[in-house]
């Protein structure tokens, strides 16, 4: 059986402007995991008070997961990693707290406890397979801050059309700095990358899958360049099994992403998944095609399931026109 983990969570390195288009704006950008969560679980918001848009009016990929959802059914927990604001989703508490900006000295103090907790969750779950995947506005930036804490290759991908990577390199050298690393300084010592360079969602992801494969569960992450970052603190924390990763075409066609080479250098088994968006000039899909989301809330992940299921793209695309035009339906404009 077949279960889909959801860790939501926050941090403050969300704020810093131009990193994220994970909302339409820092005031609303807080609530993104929390209604994430909500749209998959139940197909709308019930007690966060947005639903997430970039600030050109891009929907949130947990519009797609839930599409998806709404046609396979596949079970579905959510893990709080560190949520800034409450979600009427039923939860999973492992102890995350929500992530502090990673130009502080100590940006995730709760990261080794919640990874360990984390992993014994991980550990009980009797599924047979997990797709797990993640929703924090900022997350990119904390990968590219853990991937090079643990000196692996610098590569990540953005919410955004244009990847502001002289930016997040900039924000991850003074973390790297405040927190007394070198690259490569955290080396073999993931929950240390973590507590100083990451986010919670990073840890809980993390465990979780930890503590999966030591009950050899088929783990499967559902995501870009942050779950990349995940398989990377598992490799150094000497998980050397079979590892897999699901995405989606617009994570794969983002050069400064280097999903091929990540996967080489991880030894990861990557599946790419197109959901024939180009030439639509819905707004569901067409700013997708245009560069901006990519990926997010395990879209890349049920993706791949549905094709898996043999369920053609065409009807995914039906059932997104649903569910955004769902969403909307009381609104002008999602805020």
């Amino acid at each position: 059986m077949t279960r889909f983990v959801l860790v939501a969570g926050t941090t403050g390195t969300a704020t810093i402007d131009g990193i994220s288009a994970a909302g339409a704006d820092p005031d609303v950008m807080v609530h993104t995991p929390s209604a994430d969560a909500e749209i998959v679980a139940y197909g709308e918001p019930v007690r966060a008070p947005v639903v997430p848009v970039s600030p050109s009016g891009c929907p949130t990929p947990a519009v797609m997961t839930r599409a998806i959802r709404e046609e396979l059914g596949f079970d579905l927990t959510v893990v709080d990693g560190g949520l800034a604001e409450p979600t009427g989703a039923p939860t999973v508490t492992v102890g995350a707290r929500p992530g502090r900006d990673i130009r502080e000295s100590d940006p995730v103090p709760t990261a080794p406890g919640a990874y360990e907790a984390a992993r014994q969750f991980g550990r009980a779950i009797p599924d047979d397979e997990l797709f797990l995947a993640e929703t924090v506005p900022g997350g990119t930036t904390t990968a590219l801050g853990v991937l090079r804490a643990l000196g692996e290759r610098a590569s990540v991908s953005s919410s955004l059309p244009e990847n502001p990577l002289g930016q997040k390199e900039s924000v991850v050298t003074d973390g790297l700095a405040a927190s007394s690393l070198e690259d490569g300084g955290a080396a073999n010592d993931p929950k240390r990358a973590l507590r100083r360079m990451g986010d919670p969602v990073l840890a809980v992801t993390a465990g979780i899958a930890h503590g999966a494969t030591e009950t050899d569960t088929a783990v499967v992450f559902a995501g870009g360049t942050q779950m990349f970052a995940v398989v990377a603190l598992l490799r150094h924390a000497g998980i050397e099994g079979p590892l897999s990763l699901a995405t989606t075409s617009f994570v794969a066609g983002d050069q400064t992403a280097a999903i091929d080479e990540l996967a080489a250098d991880l030894n990861v088994d990557l599946t790419v998944t197109d959901p024939g968006f180009d030439g639509s000039d819905h707004p569901a899909m067409a700013a997708y095609a245009a560069g901006e989301a990519k990926e997010g809330v395990g879209m890349g992940g049920a993706l791949a399931l549905a094709d898996r299921a043999a369920l053609s793209m065409a009807t995914v695309r039906e059932r997104i026109v649903s569910v955004y035009d769902r969403l909307t339906e009381n609104t002008e404009r999602p805020q």
